[in-house]
């Protein structure tokens, strides 16, 4: 895979890289377990929210449910109510169920990106959970980081503005996901370094999804959106973090 090719327009779209105090955090070995169980816990947010964005804006009652059902014993894991599922098993009834339909073309197209996000993040969510399980790492629920809370704070609150924002937050955090995969593959030992690489190439049509649909809803010239959440993005990343998360900041520590 030409990887300079995939991750130039990610570069582009992102105000600043992640810092070399947080890689030299994140490839502390004491800390895998914590940048593990956040990277499961953040595929599984990446599936909830473009739940939520199909279910509010364009689904009808019973693909939103279907959707519903497809993360509920993903989210009773994460939130320890209930024994652990075969995610494999799930993994391969995944989409077979009602899907959320629409007249609207924009919404057609807002399924099918979402539908196809949700079944590629719960794949990675597994398979994160599979190299937990082989390097003897337990789940344990922690808390979130500021990362996501921090963009959304910008989102106005009037539709179809609120909408436009959101989609571009989107785009935001799955580039930046995107980045730092890359940036931190060559830090870590090889099963793991080939494992984040092979996320790239999905990361970044994520990123080009969530940014498509938002110029489309918009109508109009979305620019000054989309560089004022950039600048916040950058700060979020470069200012210190006093957690250690997937997406936080520098490291206090550091």
């Amino acid at each position: 895979m030409d990887y300079q090719a995939l991750l130039s327009p990610i570069h582009h779209f992102l105000h600043c890289p992640t810092p070399q105090a947080w890689l030299d955090h994140a490839r502390d070995p004491r800390h895998l377990p914590l940048l593990l169980t956040d990277h499961l816990i953040c595929e599984l947010k990446a599936a909830q929210t473009a739940m939520l964005l199909v279910r509010k804006y364009v689904a009808d009652n019973a693909g939103a449910e279907a959707l519903l059902r497809e993360l509920r014993p993903y989210e009773a894991f994460a939130f320890r109510e209930g024994p652990e599922p075969d995610f494999v098993a799930l993994h391969r009834q995944l989409g077979k169920g009602v899907m959320p339909v629409t007249d609207d073309p924009w919404g057609q197209q807002l399924i099918a990106s979402m539908v196809l996000l949700i079944k590629e993040e719960l794949h990675h969510f597994w398979q994160v959970r599979e190299i937990m399980q082989a390097r003897n790492i337990p789940y344990q629920k922690i808390t979130a980081s500021r990362y996501a809370k921090g963009l959304l704070s910008a989102v106005r609150t009037h539709e179809p503005l609120t909408l436009v924002d959101k989609l571009i937050c989107g785009a935001y955090i799955e580039a930046r996901s995107c980045e730092r995969f890359a940036a931190l593959a060559p830090y870590l030992d090889v099963p793991l370094q080939k494992f984040y690489l092979s996320l790239l190439r999905s990361e970044a049509r994520h990123y080009q999804d969530y940014l498509g649909l938002a110029q489309q809803i918009a109508g109009a010239d979305i620019a000054s959106r989309i560089r004022h959440f950039g600048e916040l993005e950058a700060q979020l990343i470069t200012r210190p973090d006093s957690e250690f998360r997937f997406h936080s900041g520098v490291p206090v520590a550091a």
